[in-house]
């Protein structure tokens, strides 16, 4: 049962970080921290913000709007000390494909309902099983969707003229740039490219500098002053709106519903898998500990808060969560502050995007991408073991080229059947040999079981306990090393208690757990027709007990 926090007569799993921090003591020191670690945050967060929204096929306001509403709620409400929310690069595919089939106001019902399935999914606890989603399986999907979003960037960053629409499937996109490469704009490229080198060469030698946003007033500068003929925000989208959009609902009609519950649900697995890999990431990096409910949680409330402000979905950042930790940040409040820094910019300097290229944007999330590759990573599961190898390709690739819902839920199936051979193979017995105290006599033989005694390792084991109960002997089973059995071992061992008494035979359990006896007793087991003693000497008594009879 969850634990009580005083006075508050709920459970400390819903508990918001910010509470905790408040009642451990909030001195002015900790707010100047968490205002310097903000600004720092929204730095980092301002270009990164726009060009995901632009990514995404939205305009770039949108993105700053869920990153000011979403990411002030995700920190006031989370369960994670240093979480930062925003719009995310792992949804930029998922988003983009759900404005081509439904238009932006289906994306934003899709943000407001899959808000409500995160709340419910943190209210029913979900949070603590979504943590376990096995290691190759988030290599391999972060390491698609970095493809993806580098694939998404190409036309941006040389600049090319297509006669339609960029198609979504990628391989349909590698050939549609392909067939435009006469439109390459090398002026573009090289704004893509100072971008990108201003990024990584401040990361050697000025890793605490805002290179990302350096890099773009750069190649912003740079590109007015030279005149460059580079598409702008200014020019696609024209100016930024200079405040937040009055809170709407999105259509709720049964239609519209309809047509957004898929790609909601899509949004909620997604965000709440990418929030809790970030706390998890958070945690690391600090030694604190989030609550992964009330995490859920405060995702599904910043998802219709962002869509009731025209935003998008939100979820924990990795990339401005580790930004933030490194920064010094103290709690709740920076991720809090981070979002009030971005609306000002959105108050005071929103002008200013206009001039940025849109090329430069594209550098940016070019060097997200290739960070996000975890290629180190990558390849040592693809060298570690056959099944690793497969679970970490076979999510890769699934993200990649078919679908990321399909790309995870096939990457944990394939995961789970891959732990469950190890599991079996953990699995075994062996005879008693003739030099121990409990050495196989005419009346009885002893096998020692090793190991889970689970539906796989009974279907490894089965056959060959079925051969040994064949001889009109009591067959003994030292159970002391099984750790546990599902309900399946537990069918297994009545079949064989009845194959042995249909030969004349018994089956004597010993060493058996309380938890094990309990399992096999569901499952139907009955003194006498199998025999539950507690070691190999109460066997040999009721055995002479048999013969004196």
């Amino acid at each position: 049962m969850p634990h009580t926090v005083k006075g508050q007569g709920g459970p400390t799993e819903y508990l918001p970080k910010l509470l905790t921090v408040w009642r451990e003591g909030y001195r002015l020191s900790d707010l100047r921290a968490d205002a310097l670690a903000g600004l720092t945050v929204a730095i980092v967060a301002l270009p990164l913000s726009m060009a995901i929204a632009i990514a995404s096929g939205v305009g770039p306001e949108r993105g700053l709007f869920t990153a000011i509403v979403g990411g002030f709620l995700v920190s006031a409400l989370g369960g994670s000390r240093y979480q930062i929310g925003g719009p995310a690069g792992a949804f930029i595919v998922l988003v983009a494909a759900c404005v081509i089939e439904t238009g932006l106001p289906g994306l934003i019902l899709a943000t407001f309902l899959s808000g409500f399935m995160l709340i419910a999914g943190g209210a029913l606890r979900l949070g603590t099983y979504i943590r376990y989603i096995p290691y190759p399986v988030t290599v391999g999907f972060t390491a698609g969707i970095a493809v993806i979003i580098f694939a998404s960037q190409l036309r941006e960053m040389f600049g090319l003229t297509l006669p339609g629409a960029e198609p979504g499937e990628i391989l349909a996109k590698v050939e549609a740039l392909w067939a435009a490469r006469g439109t390459v704009t090398w002026a573009a490229v090289a704004v893509a490219a100072l971008t990108a080198a201003v990024i990584l060469g401040l990361r050697r030698l000025r890793p605490h500098w805002p290179g990302m946003l350096i890099a773009v007033a750069v190649a912003s500068t740079a590109a007015a002053l030279l005149s460059l003929p580079v598409e702008t925000i200014g020019t696609r989208f024209g100016a930024l709106p200079r405040v937040l959009p009055v809170p709407a609902l999105p259509d709720l009609s049964p239609a519209a519903i309809q047509a957004a519950l898929p790609w909601a649900a899509s949004f909620a697995l997604l965000g709440a898998i990418e929030s809790l890999l970030s706390a998890v990431v958070a945690d690391g990096m600090s030694g604190a500990r989030h609550r992964s409910n009330a995490e859920l949680v405060a995702q599904g409330v910043a998802n219709v808060g962002s869509a009731l402000f025209g935003g998008f979905c939100v979820t924990g950042t990795i990339a401005r969560t580790a930004t933030n930790v490194r920064a010094g940040s103290r709690g709740p409040v920076s991720g809090m502050l981070h979002s009030l820094f971005l609306l000002l910019f959105l108050l005071v300097a929103a002008p200013l995007a206009a001039y940025i290229p849109l090329a430069a944007l594209a550098g940016v999330l070019a060097v997200v991408a290739w960070g996000m590759a975890e290629r180190h990573e990558f390849a040592a599961l693809v060298r570690a073991t056959r099944g690793d190898a497969l679970v970490v390709l076979a999510t890769f690739l699934l993200v990649v080229f078919r679908d990321l819902t399909e790309g995870i839920l096939v990457g944990f199936s394939l995961a789970g059947l891959v732990f469950i051979k190890r599991m079996s193979e953990t699995a075994g017995m062996r005879p008693s040999s003739d030099a121990t105290p409990d050495a196989q006599r005419a009346d009885r033989i002893v096998y020692h079981l090793e190991g889970p005694y689970f539906f796989g390792a009974a279907a490894q084991l089965g056959g060959v306990l079925e051969r040994i109960a064949e001889a009109p002997r009591a067959l003994v089973l030292d159970m002391s090393a099984v750790p546990l059995m599902d309900s399946s071992g537990a069918r297994g061992v009545l079949q064989l208690a009845a194959r042995a008494r249909r030969r004349g035979g018994q089956i004597y359990l010993i060493g058996l757990r309380p938890a094990l006896r309990r399992v096999l007793e569901s499952q139907g087991a009955r003194e006498p027709e199998v025999h539950f003693l507690p070691d190999l000497a109460a066997v040999d008594a009721r055995l002479a007990q048999g013969e004196s009879a």
